[in-house]
């Protein structure tokens, strides 16, 4: 039996087809991209320095409808070289930190791992 509309692609069904490999290729550009920084902090040696907190700043970002949000949290540090680094950390750890605390940041790559605050006198 001839069915016209499973033989003959239409204009939607090329359309929706296009859409879901679109999005399918989003999903996989996401998750390669999070694997290779993964990748990239893991071979990167785990540094600790003298530096200082420059900056603190929040990203919420809203999932429409349902009102649901997130908040990334980021905190600029700057090293005695004059070069900064601005590095994601935890809410908890963001509302720890002020701009002009002074201490040992340990990083790798692109990851916080502490800041050990230190008294200045």
């Amino acid at each position: 039996m001839y069915d016209p509309f499973f033989m003959e692609p239409s204009f939607a069904s090329l359309f929706i087809g296009l859409i879901f490999i679109f999005i399918v290729s989003v999903i996989i550009f996401n998750v390669a991209r999070g694997v290779k920084e993964y990748t990239k902090n893991e071979q990167s040696p785990r540094l600790s320095v003298p530096a200082e907190v420059k900056a603190k700043r929040t990203k919420v970002r809203s999932a429409g409808q349902n009102h649901h949000s997130s908040t990334s949290y980021y905190v600029t540090f700057e090293f005695s070289s004059g070069d900064r680094s601005e590095l994601k950390v935890s809410g908890k750890e963001f509302g720890q930190l002020a701009e002009g605390d002074v201490g040992i940041l340990t990083f790798q790559g692109t990851r916080y791992v502490e800041f050990e605050r230190q008294i200045v006198e």
